[in-house]
């Protein structure tokens, strides 16, 4: 489970927060697209629940641990697949996730029918001997996405994890990402493709200007807007044009 209570992220002595008072709550065995505009605050809040920053008001919280005291406990039940990751490229791919399993103390033999698992998915079981700097953006996407599985992650981040994918792999990720959520554990992920959140979320919360403005499953959000798609809705509530008009079921 995730909790965001009243999370609040100031940068420096900028006059507007981030993130503002973000409340929000992600069940167990629930697949959560978060969505929003560039600069809405998605990539602020991950870091806050992943412990790469600490909140400047409120609190976040994973499996009842909460980040600020006890952040080291709380990246070891996480799995993350960051926008625009920054690898180790000089080591090639079965090097890095060793190097990832290691910091997880994954046994030997669990890290290595996982690799396989996942290498031959993602077909990059050939591609694994070769060092990160020769692989293409799609393939260090999956190698990223491959280490944030070795450790079998109770809680899966991924910032906008389809970029660079060809289609096979996006499918294949949906796929791993439905079978964690009904395996119990929870998948927070923030996308742009609104179609994939539409057809794959259990439940979606869209922010703008760093506050929640609506959250539900998609289609109690559908029936609240009159039957709209996600992606009109997306649209209407995040026009700054008509910022503060028609905003629909906001918690």
């Amino acid at each position: 489970m995730i909790e965001f209570a009243q999370a609040t992220k100031v940068y420096g002595k900028s006059d507007r927060a981030a993130l503002d008072h973000l409340t929000l709550t992600v069940p167990d065995g629930c697949v959560f697209g978060f969505l929003g505009p560039n600069g809405a605050g998605k990539t602020t809040a991950i870091s806050l629940l992943t412990g790469a920053l600490m909140p400047t008001e409120g609190s976040v919280r994973v499996n009842g641990v909460d980040v600020t005291q006890e952040p080291v406990e709380v990246k070891r039940q996480i799995g993350y697949v960051p926008d625009g990751m920054q690898m180790y490229d000089r080591l090639t791919g079965n090097e890095y996730l060793n190097f990832i399993a290691d910091i997880f103390d994954v046994s030997k033999a669990d890290r290595q029918a996982r690799a396989e698992r996942y290498l031959a998915l993602f077909d990059m079981t050939k591609a694994a001997g070769d060092r990160i700097n020769s692989y293409s953006r799609g393939m260090k996407q999956k190698i990223s996405v491959i280490a944030a599985l070795i450790h079998e992650p109770k809680v899966w981040v991924l910032d906008e994890p389809m970029v660079g994918l060809d289609p096979r792999a996006s499918f294949e990720l949906k796929q791993l990402m439905r079978e964690k959520a009904d395996a119990g554990a929870t998948v927070f992920f923030s996308t742009h493709v609104l179609e994939v959140a539409e057809r794959l979320c259990d439940q979606v919360a869209i922010i703008r200007r760093g506050q929640l403005i609506t959250q539900g499953t998609p289609e109690e959000l559908r029936q609240r807007s009159g039957d709209e798609s996600l992606e009109e809705l997306f649209l209407e509530l995040t026009d700054d044009s008509a910022a503060g008009e028609g905003e629909v079921g906001a918690k």
